[in-house]
């Protein structure tokens, strides 16, 4: 885990490497504008700085030419922009920017010059990742058949608590807890909403080997998951 700081004037654009970066279990800090990133600064040195080149007030070049004459540039900085020329970039890079991205961001990309950033910096201790394991269903009544360890993951869909006259419903009418006599719409996302949060207890909220497992692109994940409301900070803490 590493305190990162992300520097930009554009708010979506904060918001969405907050959460990218967040959910790779870094502590992510927020600036709008070259005057914020030097208060942040000023409480200490972050492990990693994404600063953004056009702000408003001052821009990252001029930000990134100050801390280097001041003897604060002893992170790793990485810059960005949607505008920036070649002479822009090879200039951040001679005044000490680590690397240079360019809007729009790549995932991919974005991931590894954070993690080469990371690396480069000797003082950052970070954990290894802990794998957690599924957790088991509870063990059934001796007069009641076990249930898949799946099921512990599908009661947020359940529709409703089952009667005891219900209790060996026929097989054809509810599977794992979802009904069959739900509309198609919403048994699908009952199911799905079931299914990617098995895999994120299971991964311990890694997005990474969530989107690994299930076959999906990053981003693709992230938009479904927010579809169908599923939190992966508060599923990470139940692994």
């Amino acid at each position: 885990m590493a305190n990162i700081l992300v520097v930009d004037d554009e708010m979506g654009i904060r918001e969405l490497l907050s959460e990218i970066l967040g959910d790779e279990g870094h502590v992510v800090l927020t600036a709008e504008n070259a005057q914020q990133a030097r208060e942040a600064r000023a409480q200490g040195a972050p492990d990693l700085v994404l600063l953004d080149i056009w702000m408003p007030d001052t821009d990252g070049v001029t930000l990134l030419k100050e801390w280097q004459r001041d003897g604060l540039l002893t992170m790793p900085v990485i810059m960005m922009s949607g505008h920036a020329t070649i002479d822009t970039a090879v200039e951040a890079t001679r005044i000490g920017a680590l690397n240079f991205l360019e809007k729009p961001i790549a995932l991919q990309k974005l991931l590894k010059a954070v993690q080469q950033g990371l690396t480069r910096t000797p003082e950052v201790v970070r954990p290894a990742p802990v794998y957690h394991a599924a957790r088991p269903a509870a063990a059934a009544p001796v007069d009641e058949p076990a249930m898949p360890a799946t099921v512990s993951y599908a009661t947020s869909v359940a529709t409703a608590p089952v009667a005891a006259s219900q209790a060996v419903a026929p097989a054809e009418s509810q599977v794992f807890g979802l009904s069959f006599d739900l509309p198609l719409r919403e048994a699908r996302d009952a199911f799905e909403r079931a299914y990617f949060e098995h895999h994120l207890v299971r991964e311990g909220g890694s997005m990474t080997r969530v989107a690994e497992k299930t076959g999906l692109e990053r981003t693709h994940l992230y938009r479904k998951l927010k579809q169908l409301g599923v939190e992966p900070s508060k599923l990470s803490r139940k692994g």
